[in-house]
């Protein structure tokens, strides 16, 4: 029975970097893109007898845009990057035979303990 709870353990750890890592950082993308899009200004609002179509986002509708849109989508996009980073910096620490420790606030590479 204590083997099924170790594959279990396993298994559930595995799912879940695999949510974090596989479909967060993609999801995380996706609002950023989606934030920078509501940031720009609405489009102008038809008046009667206006014929001519606005183009792009906010195209003379004097609309300020949406800062917040910006730095929501801004701040979603270092997330990512950060990842990835790590990411990159945990498979050439494991290459060279070291291990990415997390003891102090920021990653550091650090000899593997065997």
């Amino acid at each position: 029975m204590s083997n099924l709870g170790f594959a279990l353990d396993g298994a559930w750890r595995v799912l879940l970097a695999g949510l974090a890592l596989g479909a967060g950082l993609p999801i995380l993308f996706a609002l950023g893109i989606r934030s920078l899009a509501w940031s720009a200004a609405g489009p102008a609002p038809k008046g009667p007898g206006s014929s001519a179509p606005s183009v792009g986002p906010g195209a003379g509708s004097g609309a300020a845009p949406r800062v917040a849109g910006r730095v929501a989508g801004y701040g979603l996009f270092a997330i990512v990057v950060l990842g990835i980073l790590l990411g990159i910096t945990f498979i050439v620490a494991t290459g060279f035979g070291k291990a990415l420790s997390f003891d102090h606030i920021y990653p550091t590479i650090v000899p593997k303990k065997h």
